[in-house]
């Protein structure tokens, strides 16, 4: 690796972060909700209420199964007031093997929410089924909202890595923060702020690694950290897990080109991998995710069948082909969601062909990117849901964001591009933040805010690239002639 072109090691930046990180606080505060907004969290919160109140994974007794009326009579219950149908069935989210229900979201999560909620409870906080209004946000905010904390700062200590100017940093930390959906999925418990969060520190690591690498040094603690977030990050969605840890093995391997790192960042993911399985095998008896069993979601009701099931491979190559593209630029699709990352797509094609240290952490994280893409439109046909955008591809914010601050450092003139399609994200952010991560319908105003925001966009180009050209033309060491000269 070139030792001269990688960042130093950036300056203490005082009390920035702690008002950054406070601000984050702050903003997730007011943004949790206090009651389950869907299945997805109701899922989880009946496993985190059950490993805690009764010591078991089953969730056939749990509040956000069948609520209970007094709840919904004081007020406070575990979802929505407008939503007949979860306050009369509960989560639909959940399997039923061997005469009890379980969630279909993986389990080591679930152990470690409960934390939290033991937490809760030892300072005194009632149970979820006393206040399940108090349970869903003291989860929400414990989690999703310290995800998002984590995710803000990461990307912030990247930005000083990358030695971007000062306006620049606020800005695209500025954007990653609001004008994207990751404030969305604040406000209610889910895997996938978690994994961006997970994601966003992953990406720190590997700078850092990569500048240690590039100086002949081996730093252990940094290994077994990004082991131990590849791990987490495993069981925190068991399709898009593998790849990634398969991902950080090759990157690994190819930075230190011994087995020494490698083996350390292998015996630091291998316990949450072993967990994750072994746990998945006690409930199911199978290896795979058990939401791929057919057999555990023929249930009365279950509104989960092999046709619509995630898992299975259901498309011809021509749609395959328009599903993958709609996963992107389509009414759920994940960019036109998230408009600053539009302007990713040239910058993609302008730093993956220079040749730069950083190339292999791009690599890595880009190529894992991809990886996710490809697996989700093989293997699914619903858009993740009733989510806003396609919710497995949060931690895509992570990766996307580095690769456009790397950009915009190496090129300042398209500045002015990422600031105008900030404007437009933040405008649509705070409505996607309105509606929440869980959205059976298309977000409001989706298409006026993307075609204003690539209007704006062109105009924004045009003017910029005619001034550029003027400029072009003026010499700039010519000196006045005179005219009798």
């Amino acid at each position: 690796m070139d030792r001269v072109s990688l960042p130093m090691e950036p300056k203490r930046s005082g009390w920035i972060p702690w008002a950054l990180g406070l601000f984050c606080l702050l903003l997730t505060a007011l943004s949790a909700r206090p009651y389950a907004g869907g299945w997805n969290d109701g899922s989880r919160l009946a496993a985190v209420e059950s490993l805690v109140d009764r010591q078991t994974l089953t969730i056939d007794e749990s509040v956000f199964c069948h609520p209970s009326a007094e709840s919904i009579a004081a007020d406070r219950a575990p979802y929505p007031s407008n939503n007949p149908d979860l306050l009369k069935n509960g989560t639909s989210d959940k399997l039923f093997i061997n005469g009890h229900y379980y969630s279909d979201k993986p389990a080591v999560i679930s152990l470690l929410m409960a934390g939290i909620y033991q937490t809760a409870l030892f300072l005194g906080l009632p149970s979820a089924a006393e206040r399940p209004d108090l349970f869903c946000y003291e989860i929400t905010w414990g989690s999703a909202g310290l995800a998002y904390l984590v995710a803000v700062l990461s990307i912030y200590q990247i930005g000083l890595f990358l030695r971007l100017p000062g306006k620049l940093l606020a800005a695209w930390v500025g954007s990653f923060a609001l004008a994207t959906f990751a404030l969305a999925y604040t406000r209610h418990t889910n895997n996938h702020i978690l994994q961006l969060g997970s994601l966003a520190l992953i990406c720190l690591q590997m700078l850092h690694i990569s500048r240690n690498a590039a100086s002949s040094q081996i730093s252990r603690g940094r290994l077994v950290l990004l082991g131990s977030l590849a791990g987490l990050s495993f069981n925190l969605d068991l399709g898009a897990g593998p790849l990634l840890v398969a991902a950080l093995f090759f990157y690994s391997a190819y930075t230190f080109r011994t087995w020494k790192p490698v083996a350390v960042y292998t015996l630091a993911a291998l316990p949450w991998v072993i967990a994750g399985l072994g746990i998945n095998y006690s409930i199911g008896g199978v290896i795979k995710p058990i939401n791929m069993v057919p057999e555990y979601s023929s249930w009365p009701g279950c509104p989960f069948t092999p046709e619509n099931m995630t898992g299975f491979s259901r498309h011809s190559p021509i749609k395959l082909t328009v599903y993958a593209l709609a996963l992107l630029f389509g009414k759920h699709g994940f960019l036109v969601h998230n408009i600053p990352l539009l302007l990713s797509l040239p910058a993609a094609f302008f730093v993956l062909r220079k040749s730069s240290p950083l190339r292999p952490v791009l690599l890595t994280s880009l190529g894992w990117c991809a990886a996710t893409w490809l697996l989700y439109s093989a293997l699914s046909n619903n858009y993740g849901g009733g989510s806003c955008s396609i919710r497995w591809f949060a931690p895509f914010l992570a990766p996307g964001y580095l690769l456009l601050g790397i950009y915009l450092k190496d090129y300042p003139r398209y500045f002015a591009d990422f600031l105008t399609l900030s404007f437009w994200g933040t405008l649509f952010g705070a409505i996607m933040w309105t509606v929440g991560p869980w959205s059976l319908k298309m977000i409001p105003l989706l298409w006026p805010t993307v075609g204003c925001a690539l209007v704006s966009w062109g105009i924004c180009r045009y003017r910029l690239s005619r001034t550029e050209k003027r400029e072009e033309l003026v010499p700039r060491d010519s000196l006045p002639v005179s005219r009798a000269a």
